[in-house]
């Protein structure tokens, strides 16, 4: 046998129960935009720059563009389709850059916990480090926002084994780090359940861009045939999509074009969806589909 994490069981998405998401509606679609706050000189992130020393001046003004530049343009975007979103917020931008988040809370836009900054992984502590990771990121959303997140996303989508024991045991109610389904999940902690969200490695502007690199017009061009897809598949089964986003990658001019033709596309279809935010759809499927006896 081959070791096995034991969160959950297979389970084919074709031999599952039935239900909608809200007004009878067969696909749930909300944006994951990614805010993240760096060291400047150490820690992690991605390299723009190969054969300099990694991480430089260069890198770390090309993701601050996405908090000084390209976060705004987004919001300009968001807010002409009307469309709400998840923001997985590293904590430091708290102090980095406020008028950011408040921008965000302005709009009424769901905050997600996202560690304090995307400089460290939390597979970098032992367990009673991540702990207090996770306590301090909590908090301070807490105390900024009235009210702690529900979802988390761990940074670099880098989860230690720990991980969903000490959301949860945090009160944390879904997570983004297992990219396994279509549909929402229920995963075991040591002292119960975390409910699993939909979060897309593919649709996705870092692996597709960053790392594939695959253009601008590619990257719009997968959303909407994503998008497509799935609504001639929610009518076998009621799906999640999602998309997730870093304002400093889709943040830049000649990106925003093409997203905006990839989310005009969608809203288009908006009498036909439910457009939320993750932490509604992870709400409504707890209460749709609660943790059955094991």
């Amino acid at each position: 046998m081959l070791p096995d994490h034991g969160r959950f069981k297979f389970s084919a998405i074709a031999d599952r129960p039935d239900y909608t998401w809200p007004d009878g509606k067969r696909l749930a679609f909300y944006v994951a935009l990614n805010m993240e706050h760096f060291s400047y000189g150490e820690g992690l992130g991605i390299s723009m720059s190969p054969g300099i020393p990694h991480p430089n001046t260069y890198n770390w003004a090309w993701r601050e563009y996405g908090n000084r530049v390209g976060v705004w343009r987004l919001l300009e975007l968001f807010g002409k389709l009307g469309l709400p979103i998840s923001v997985l917020l590293n904590s430091e931008l708290y102090d980095h850059c406020p008028e950011v988040v408040a921008a965000f809370r302005q709009r009424g836009d769901e905050i997600v916990g996202h560690g304090r900054t995307n400089s460290e992984h939390q597979n970098d502590f032992d367990e009673a480090g991540e702990a207090a990771l996770i306590a301090e990121a909590t908090q301070t959303i807490a105390k900024h926002e009235g009210k702690p997140p529900a979802g988390w996303l761990s940074p670099g989508v880098n989860p230690s084994d720990a991980t969903p024991d000490l959301l949860q045991e945090a009160g944390y109610t879904y997570t983004l780090d297992w990219p396994m389904d279509d549909q929402p999940a229920w995963i075991k902690t040591r002292q119960g359940h975390l409910l699993s969200l939909p979060y897309p490695h593919e649709v996705n502007d870092i692996p597709m861009i960053m790392l594939h690199h695959g253009d601008a017009g590619a990257f719009a061009d997968m959303i909407i045939d994503n998008f497509d897809e799935m609504m001639e598949q929610a009518e076998k089964q009621p799906l999640v999509y999602c998309i997730s986003l870093h304002a400093f990658i889709v943040g830049q001019p000649f990106r925003l074009r093409h997203l905006r033709r990839a989310l005009s596309h969608i809203c288009q279809q908006r009498d036909k969806i439910w457009i939320a935010t993750g932490g509604e759809i992870a709400a409504y499927f707890a209460e749709a589909a609660p943790v059955g006896p094991e």
